[in-house]
């Protein structure tokens, strides 16, 4: 059997709308025939939304169904289950994890959230305490986590928890798939300092979890783990956007309308910050197209520390240029949005809001110390905790 080049997936996508005309299908009814017509992704194996085709080719399927009108899967609402949970399940997940989860995640039928940072365990993630204990064929998990994004939306979670205390802390750790609606799980909001509560901390008690929804062997959490946070760094600061696209277009575009806002220092800021955008941008797209060719690297870490400081940057910048109109602030309700908008509202939320890039996905210091070891090749950090076991750490 031959490999579908371009031509034929451009075939397959016109049978696939002249089978299921969008403007007369079911929305959820159409993705789920793109899924199953392995249109979703199409670097994904046959069965489960692909067609072991390069990633490269993703390209030439998105642009004929947009032609036509064709609904997407609303991924800004779903990202953490594209971005995070699918290549993990996919990963290390059994066959049957796979057809269960993957259909229902990449529709959208389902929402994930991700139960990895704790209060005593953020940045120093490997440290975290919630704790699995075996109990027949259940864990049952008792902990607390936070800065949970969408748990007040999620049906599932990807979780990890520490199964064995007399292991070091990256060896004691278990990865599990986490049912958001069973006895025990508690979603209380967090509310930021832009007034929403997009984050929130889950109270786990006495939950069990079936070892059906383990992935990857006992005690290897970590490494499942890694797979998780490379992918979720590519997909927050490798996103793809057009030129002006993210946080410098409404500054761009302020710029243009309103002329008598401008001055010297302000212009010289401002194009050095679009430059700098424009790099990250194109950065983004060479990323992308290095996963054609395997797994993200640690050079995802590299594009988020740009993606963090440049947001803050620029809605500083547009604060400025706004003067006193820039102090506005629209509203200040309590709200539990259903997907995170970095650039969205007035240039007051972008100023709050980007504050938050440089803690979450990974802090800035964290990154940082990855780029220099596993980029550049410097020297790791001294340890001393590396062959300790966890329950005789400091804490």
């Amino acid at each position: 059997m031959t490999t579908p080049d371009a031509a034929e997936l451009r075939r397959r996508t016109h049978d696939l709308l002249a089978a299921h005309p969008p403007a007369a299908t079911d929305r959820t009814d159409f993705l789920k025939a793109r899924f199953d017509a392995g249109l979703a992704w199409v670097h994904y194996p046959a069965g489960l939304g692909g067609l072991d085709v390069p990633r490269s080719l993703q390209p030439v399927v998105d642009a004929e169904l947009a032609a036509a009108g064709a609904p997407d899967n609303d991924p800004r609402r779903i990202g953490i289950g594209l971005g995070m949970a699918a290549p993990t399940i996919l990963g290390y997940g059994t066959d049957e994890q796979k057809q269960r989860f993957l259909r229902p995640l990449w529709v959208g039928e389902e929402v994930w959230c991700q139960l990895f940072s704790e209060p005593g365990a953020g940045s120093d993630l490997a440290a975290l305490g919630t704790r699995a204990v075996r109990g027949g064929e259940d864990w049952v998990v008792d902990g607390q986590k936070v800065w949970t994004s969408s748990a007040h939306l999620a049906r599932w979670a990807i979780l990890i928890a520490r199964t064995d205390p007399d292991q070091p802390k990256h060896r004691g750790i278990s990865y599990f798939i986490c049912d958001m609606t069973d006895p025990g799980v508690e979603v209380r909001p967090l509310r930021q300092i832009t007034g929403e509560a997009e984050f929130n901390e889950v109270f786990l008690t006495g939950v069990r979890i079936p070892d059906s929804r383990r992935l990857g062997p006992v005690g290897e959490g970590w490494k499942v783990a890694r797979t998780t946070l490379m992918n979720e760094r590519v997909s927050i600061g490798g996103a793809r956007i057009p030129r002006e696209g993210g946080m410098i277009g409404p500054v761009a575009r302020t710029w243009r309308a309103r002329p008598e806002l401008r001055t010297h220092d302000l212009h010289q800021r401002l194009l050095t910050l679009w430059v700098e955008a424009e790099v990250a941008r194109l950065a983004g797209t060479r990323l992308r197209q290095q996963l054609v060719a395997g797994q993200p690297g640690p050079e995802g870490s590299g594009m988020k520390l740009a993606f963090a400081r440049l947001n803050q940057e620029i809605s500083g910048l547009e604060v400025e240029l706004l003067g006193q109109e820039g102090l506005l602030y629209s509203e200040w309700t309590m709200r539990r949005p259903e997907l995170v908008d970095f650039t969205g509202r007035d240039a007051g939320y972008r100023y709050l809001r980007a504050k938050g890039n440089s803690i979450e996905g990974g802090t800035s210091e964290v990154l940082l110390n990855i780029v220099a070891e596993r980029v550049l090749g410097l020297p790791v950090e001294p340890r001393n905790d590396k062959d300790v076991a966890w329950k005789d750490l400091a804490r």
